[in-house]
């Protein structure tokens, strides 16, 4: 049996990555974030769980409280000030949210509850109009439930196929050649994901965009972990939708936004049914407002996608290139110091230097520890991880494992975070190693 001492002695790791700079964009963006200044069980604060959800800056949290504490009132229809006021900023944000990914008209941004309640508008609106029984729908093994569930739902109800790409022999990404056998004339959908919430790997889409129009297959893009952390162009991507949620991008919870080309927004019929979305209404029946409205039944989340265009404001004025530059930075670094912490991790998804990179989060798993365990360990540390399945759970079975460890960066988080999050991670292996009498 091969005893710990021996197998790190044979652990060659990889040569460290240069550290960013600590008085660079992560450091100069602490202050902007109150919640980052403070101590989890008397250690500071080391926030690594934003590809669950980010942080937001003083400017989101000031445009909260103005709505509340300056114009609070109901929007569209209200001729008085303050719901004129309101109205003004809810669309405002709209056009912010369409300037963060490049739309050509803010009327191509539908806003919804998150990201999930937009796929599953497509699903229900486009899909039920369009996917017949025997029509195929290319999804992967590497979705988010949220893009698997409405798709297997709108299956069972058409008798549509669901496709799925397989990941690369060496697990780490989308496989492409298997992406091209499963295109076919009766291809109707295609709806993958940008960015791996697991892998981090990133879709080719100009590829996927272009092998869908050869079929004449529609294609929706889940953006949710590509829209935070690097340029975004719908009118480049070549998506007839994308779906992401504000949290995750600086912005509140409970609000998010589906963009789609505004021509196909139109030949969409309504999926839920009240105020707001209508032209007119008579006793028997009712006609209906162009989009976006046609898709906002009922009063929305109006602080909320107001913060959210705040967000999306916020980012614009760093500039998406220089938050991608940063995170490919930091993302690296916590790749080759987390690979080069024991030979027992294993890292999910591409090194940093793969054609398309990888995004700033790591899923990894410690032989022998359950990912929870971790978790839990590091929490003590004051370190925040996720642990679980990540809502991919047939992607950690194609990856063998239950569960795993994620450690995610953003534009706040530092080289010295990384070091922290490093030595608790050595240290919780340690621990365990100690309370079971040293590795096998």
């Amino acid at each position: 049996m091969r005893t710990l001492a021996q197998t790190e002695t044979e652990f060659a790791p990889p040569a460290p990555a240069p550290a960013p700079s600590d008085t660079g964009l992560g450091a100069a963006l602490r202050s902007q974030f109150p919640i980052l200044d403070q101590e989890v069980n008397g250690r500071p604060l080391v926030y690594l769980d934003n590809a669950a959800t980010s942080q937001k800056p003083r400017a989101v949290l000031d445009a909260l409280s103005r709505c509340y504490a300056e114009y609070n009132s109901n929007v569209h229809r209200g001729v008085h000030t303050l719901s004129a006021k309101a109205t003004q900023e809810y669309e405002a944000a709209r056009a912010k949210v369409a300037g963060l990914i490049g739309a050509r008209n803010c009327r191509e941004v539908v806003i919804t509850r998150n990201a999930t309640e937009a796929i599953n508008l497509v699903a229900n609106t486009w899909g039920e109009q369009n996917i017949k029984e025997g029509d195929e729908i290319i999804l992967s093994v590497a979705e988010h439930h949220a893009n698997l569930v409405p798709w297997q739902l709108l299956a069972a109800r058409t008798g549509a196929v669901l496709r799925h790409v397989r990941l690369t022999p060496d697990r780490t990404q989308l496989d492409m050649d298997h992406f091209r056998t499963l295109l076919s004339p009766r291809t109707r959908l295609i709806s993958l994901v940008h960015v791996s919430n697991v892998l981090g790997c990133v879709l080719d889409a100009a590829y996927v965009a272009e092998a869908a129009k050869r079929v004449g297959a529609k294609l929706l893009l889940d953006c949710c972990q590509s829209v935070p952390h690097m340029p975004v162009d719908v009118s480049t991507l070549g998506a007839d939708w994308i779906v992401a949620s504000s949290h995750k991008f600086c912005g509140p919870s409970g609000v998010g936004f589906l963009w789609g080309r505004y021509e196909v927004l139109e030949s969409m019929t309504p999926w839920m049914g009240g105020g707001e979305m209508i032209a007119d209404v008579y006793l028997d029946h009712s006609t209906f407002a162009p989009p976006p409205a046609r898709f906002e039944a009922g009063t929305p989340a109006i602080a909320e996608t107001i913060g959210m265009g705040a967000a999306a404001d916020w980012l614009r004025s760093l500039g998406m290139d220089r938050v991608h530059a940063y995170e490919n930075e930091i993302g690296s670094y916590l790749y080759e110091r987390l690979s080069a912490v024991s030979p027992r991790v294993t890292v999910y998804g591409p090194k940093p230097d793969a054609p398309r990179g990888r995004a700033s989060l790591c899923a990894f798993n410690v032989e022998g520890l359950h990912a929870t365990d971790v978790s839990t360990l590091l929490d003590f540390a004051g370190v925040a991880v996720r642990s679980g399945h990540h809502c991919a759970q047939p992607l950690h079975r194609e990856l063998g494992v239950a569960a795993s460890a994620r450690a995610s960066a953003y534009i706040y988080n530092t080289a010295a975070e990384v070091d922290a999050f490093v030595e608790a991670l050595q240290d919780t292996i340690k621990f365990f190693d100690d309370a079971h009498g040293g590795a096998a």
